[in-house]
């Protein structure tokens, strides 16, 4: 990681590219370790704003003053609604938040969303703003389509209007969508954007570039981290998944972002089993991934829930990384000194079919200075638009051919805006198959069940008609020895019948019995 600055030492000395302690000067006191918090660089301090700590949510202002190297605490109080209202100050200390999202504006600091126990706040996403200069804090009463409470979203700036995404509402459902909140007239506005967006989510990360487009990075659900990551076209309001190329990148979620120049850098962050060690930027104009350092995996970076802000000391471009959680809370403040990267030509939103317009259009244009040297054309290839100066007298044909071109080029935009619109309509196909197979398949797991059952009762009927056939085999016998027994009966019974007549000799005897009596008389 680097070792660390004291205080009182130049940032000139750290090296690019490395992750350095910044100490206090003077063994200054630390404020609180937390995650979950919320920071911004005004002027030349860190102002860390709320946090979690072992579960419960802080209320405090923290700032860090880069000049002197030490650390204090703000105790901001209650003032008016709004910058452009009448103050009506109260009293009252700033509420506790965790899971908010904060932005910079003029001299304003914007707390938005988070967990918080006011009671005004449990169903709508609330407001608050911070006056660094008055040393104040007000709820701001926003109006119109007010969203829905959350934490977890990511909260942008473009201007005056604040771009918030997704989050998870106090009922644990996920969120993609996008609101936006006008800060001159504090009215919230709902962003209905082309499909093909991202998946709902949370604890992801969020950057404007060029002041027309929208990036999202990673984040999780509850089962899953994400690592791709969408682009919004903020004019056409259409979603595109850019195809970014060099290292690959881990799925991550609770991790924080910062924007220097066209590089998007990315630090922290966990997959629920460890936490992210490398830091990484993308360059947003070429969908480039590259790994800017790496720390250890006990190393505090390592760790979830914690800020990433940009800023100049020193007439250097730095990131500064405060606080949160890897299995122990953090409240150091590190330092990366960005190195310098070349700016190289755009290929925001270029197409196969734009690139292949714009490499014909360049060969076009190579023929032309090779053959005219008084020629001399200035192509520029930019939302697929060619631009040229004016040619000398004897290009004429050229500037025909490069009509062509042109014309030949918003052929192929409208041909790839009918490719996109049949992509679109093949996607909701592929959705609707997709649910039609989900019920087909519940249906069926039904039918196997069913099937199961009436196969487990069959089995059993089967047992029970074998048990009754041996029964009835059983039985079969039982009838046969008692027909041999009901013969022998009948031989015994006659054979006693038979003993008895011989030994009574009969009537006969009898009756020759009396006569021989009658005769003796």
């Amino acid at each position: 990681m680097g070792k660390g600055i004291s205080g009182d030492a130049r940032l000139a000395a750290a090296p690019y590219d490395q992750w350095v302690l910044l100490s206090p000067a003077g063994g200054s006191p630390r404020p609180p370790a937390r995650y979950k918090h919320a920071a911004q660089v005004v002027q030349d301090k860190l102002y860390v704003v709320g946090g979690s700590r072992n579960g419960r949510s802080l209320s405090d202002v923290q700032v860090f003053d880069f000049k002197t190297s030490s650390w204090s605490a703000l105790s901001p109080a209650r003032g008016s609604k709004h910058p452009n209202h009448e103050n009506d100050a109260t009293g009252g200390s700033f509420p506790a938040l965790a899971g908010h999202s904060m932005v910079k504006w003029k001299n304003y600091l914007l707390a938005v969303a988070g967990s918080t126990r006011s009671s005004s706040s449990l169903n709508k996403v609330s407001v608050w703003l911070i006056d660094v200069q008055a040393n104040s804090w007000s709820a701001v009463e926003t109006y119109g389509k007010v969203p829905t409470a959350r934490d977890g979203q990511s909260v942008s700036i473009l201007g005056s209007r604040l771009l918030m995404f997704g989050g998870e509402d106090n009922k644990r459902r996920l969120l993609n969508d996008l609101h936006i909140l006008d800060l001159e007239t504090m009215m919230w506005e709902e962003v209905k954007s082309e499909k093909g967006g991202p998946a709902p989510r949370y604890d992801h990360s969020a950057a404007v570039y060029a002041d027309q487009y929208l990036l999202i990075f990673g984040g999780s659900s509850h089962s899953t981290c994400f690592n791709d990551l969408y682009l919004l076209d903020l004019q056409t309001l259409e979603w595109s998944q850019p195809d970014a190329q060099g290292a690959h990148i881990t799925p991550r979620s609770g991790h924080a972002g910062a924007m220097i120049d066209e590089n998007w850098y990315i630090v922290g962050g966990g997959d629920n089993a460890s936490g992210s060690t490398d830091t990484v930027v993308i360059n947003a104009s070429k969908f480039v991934w590259s790994v800017v350092t790496s720390v250890s995996a006990r190393d505090p970076l390592a760790c979830e829930g914690l800020t990433l802000c940009s800023t100049t000391v020193d007439g250097e471009k730095v990131l500064i990384a405060f606080g949160g959680y890897n299995g122990k809370y953090s409240n150091e403040i590190f330092v990366l000194k960005s190195k310098p990267r070349n700016l190289v030509q755009p290929r925001l939103l270029q197409s196969a079919a734009a690139a292949a317009a714009a490499a014909s259009v360049t060969a076009a244009y190579a023929v032309i200075t090779a053959t005219d040297e008084k020629t001399r054309d200035i192509v520029a290839t930019d939302d697929f638009d060619i631009k040229r100066a004016q040619p000398a007298s004897n290009s004429k044909k050229f500037v025909a051919e490069i009509d062509v071109l042109n014309g030949e080029n918003g052929k192929l935009a409208a041909r790839l805006a009918e490719v996109r619109d049949e992509n679109s309509k093949l996607k909701d196909k592929l959705d609707m198959t997709n649910l039609s197979y989900g019920e087909l398949a519940k249906e069926l797991k039904s039918v196997q069940d069913q099937l199961a059952a009436e196969g487990s009762r069959c089995q059993k009927l089967e047992s029970q008609i074998a048990a009754a056939r041996k029964r009835l085999e059983s039985a079969g016998s039982l009838e046969n020895e008692l027909e041999v027994l009901h013969q022998h009966i009948s031989q015994v019974e006659e054979t006693i019948a038979t003993t008895q007549r011989r030994k009574s000799g009969g009537v006969w005897k009898w009756v020759a019995g009396s006569t021989e009596v009658s005769d003796d008389e």
